[in-house]
């Protein structure tokens, strides 16, 4: 069985101390993430450009664990305004609609008020 962890380089990751992503043989489990740019540490006020913003950050760390979208099985959207899920349907659908992974979303307070969107997977390489 092998093992690795994925850093994003998030200073959240450094300062709460978790893994950006946990590879565990042919299973990724992606910690919640969040619309971020990790480059710089910006976060648009937007919910769509954060939803678009935190598929980006999923997929650059499928990426590093030799995955892609596709081989997502599981997705959790997290919102503090449940009200604003629809709003973020179009980007989802653009990303996940052939995908169709299994999906939960649920309304709860997030890290930082800024944050509108957090977005957990897991996925399974084929």
């Amino acid at each position: 069985m092998t093992r690795k962890l994925i850093s994003s380089g998030s200073t959240f990751e450094r300062e709460i101390g978790y893994s950006r992503a946990v590879v565990q043989d042919n299973w990724i489990f992606i910690s919640g993430t969040t619309g971020y740019n990790y480059g710089n540490m910006t976060i648009s006020d937007d919910i769509v450009e954060q939803t678009e913003q935190c598929i980006l950050n999923i997929k650059t760390t499928l990426e590093k664990a030799n995955a892609t979208l596709l081989d997502i099985v599981r997705i959790t959207y997290i919102l503090p305004d449940a009200n604003e899920f629809k709003t973020c349907w179009p980007v989802l659908k653009r990303y996940f609609g052939d995908i169709k992974p299994a999906a939960t979303m649920f309304s709860a307070g997030l890290a930082d008020d800024k944050m509108k969107i957090e977005i957990q997977v897991t996925a399974l390489k084929h």
